[in-house]
């Protein structure tokens, strides 16, 4: 296959279901977020907070593919890339997601109490990282530089389509390079402020590295879906082969078991060890209908998809892949309501309006901005240098 066998009529042109159904989504989802905080603000202000994770872990989880595609120097993902450029375009409407949040604090984070520290000694050591400015201050910060390395990196994959100048593949694996440390302390910080000091007690030192296996798999799992959909209903703009979607269902696979390796080391060394400012996440969660809860998170992010992707014909199929990237899709936003929600009801599991909301807006919010910027952009880096032998690539 050659450069000129790209379908440039499919280049711009996206079916105009997915931006139907994403501003179907986003409309819903705004509806019922409204509804939520009616009925209950309390509620409502975790659900949203559950639509802040899922909306950020898939953006920033999206573009760390894009820089990883550009730092390794991978062939074979060069015709791939685009779509996780697009659903990293959710990246600068997350300060938007996070400002009811932010006005929202003393209800959803226990540490904002001043009572607290009166009745914790290990609040008092927290309280220099724990605090409302320096938690604004992070929270700008955070979703500031992911704007920045997005802006960048992005700007050079799409100028580069006119432009054909390979110097913008160079600056970008180097812009690439700098963004890897960066994401990795962000996503670290982002993680602590958002899900651990949910419970500000409790201690955990691979919590970051869990939300980060879960980021990347939903984001791979996100664009895994689209690429493939687009692919079979023959709506790319170039035709990908079994090859392609061989390593797509590897990376799937390979953090499948990276999120089960991470999820049991932290369960396992906190069993263990029996401290109480460690057990103290774990007990809710062991009790009662959040027991149910658990287990279900461990069979549908590890275990069933484990089984659905462990050979080598089911990372090749093409409807194998679309069903486990839905499924695992599912299971990421069960793994979030499992971090998220024992802390609004430690007692019994809880499912009305707020989680029908986060479900519908999480989604929404995502395929419109991926509608929007795929109706604008070329779905695949024409020129980028790579594509050629991305293309023609074969195990």
């Amino acid at each position: 296959m050659t450069t000129q066998q790209i379908s440039t009529e499919k280049l711009r042109k996206l079916p105009e279901s997915y931006g139907k159904l994403g501003w179907t989504l986003l409309i819903a989802g705004v509806v019922f977020t409204i509804l939520s905080f009616v009925i209950d603000a309390k509620h409502a202000s975790f659900g949203l907070t559950m639509t802040l994770v899922f909306v950020a872990t898939v953006g920033v989880g999206s573009l760390f593919w894009v820089g990883v595609e550009y730092v390794s120097s991978a062939v074979w993902s060069t015709a791939l890339r685009r779509p996780f450029e697009f659903l990293a375009g959710v990246i600068p409407f997350l300060i938007i997601l996070a400002l009811p949040l932010l006005l929202r604090m003393r209800t959803i984070f226990e540490w904002t109490h001043k009572s607290l520290l009166a009745t914790d000694p290990a609040m008092v050591v927290k309280a220099p990282y724990l605090n409302i400015p320096f938690f604004l201050i992070r929270t700008v910060g955070v979703f500031a530089l992911w704007w920045l390395f997005y802006y960048l990196i992005i700007r050079n994959s799409r100028n580069q389509d006119t432009s054909r100048d390979q110097q913008l593949t160079t600056k970008n694996v180097k812009l690439s390079a700098g963004f890897m440390p960066v994401f990795a302390v962000t996503l670290t910080l982002f993680s602590i402020d958002w899900l651990m000091s949910l419970t500000p007690n409790w201690f955990s030192t691979i919590f970051a590295v869990y939300v980060f296996s879960g980021s990347v798999l939903a984001a791979m799992a996100f664009g895994t879906l689209i690429i493939v959909k687009l692919n079979e209903k023959d709506r790319f703009p170039v035709k990908l082969t079994p090859d392609h979607y061989y390593n797509l269902g590897a990376f799937l696979f390979a953090f499948v078991v990276f999120w089960a390796y991470i999820q049991f080391s932290q369960f396992m060394l906190q069993w263990y060890g029996n401290l109480r400012e460690e057990t103290l996440y774990y007990i809710p969660r062991m009790h009662g209908s959040w027991a149910v809860v658990s287990i279900a998170v461990a069979l549908a992010e590890f275990l069933i998809p484990f089984f659905l992707l462990v050979t080598k014909p089911a990372k090749m199929s093409p409807k194998r892949l679309v069903f486990v990237s839905v499924w695992l899709l599912a299971a990421h936003a069960l793994d979030i309501y499992w971090m998220v929600m024992p802390v609004y009801d430690s007692k019994t599991a809880v499912f009305g309006v707020s989680e029908v909301a986060f479900i519908l807006l999480s989604l929404g919010i995502i395929l419109t901005v991926f509608a929007y910027k795929a109706k604008g952009n070329n779905m695949v880096p024409v020129g980028d240098p790579k594509l050629q032998r991305g293309l023609e690539f074969h195990i």
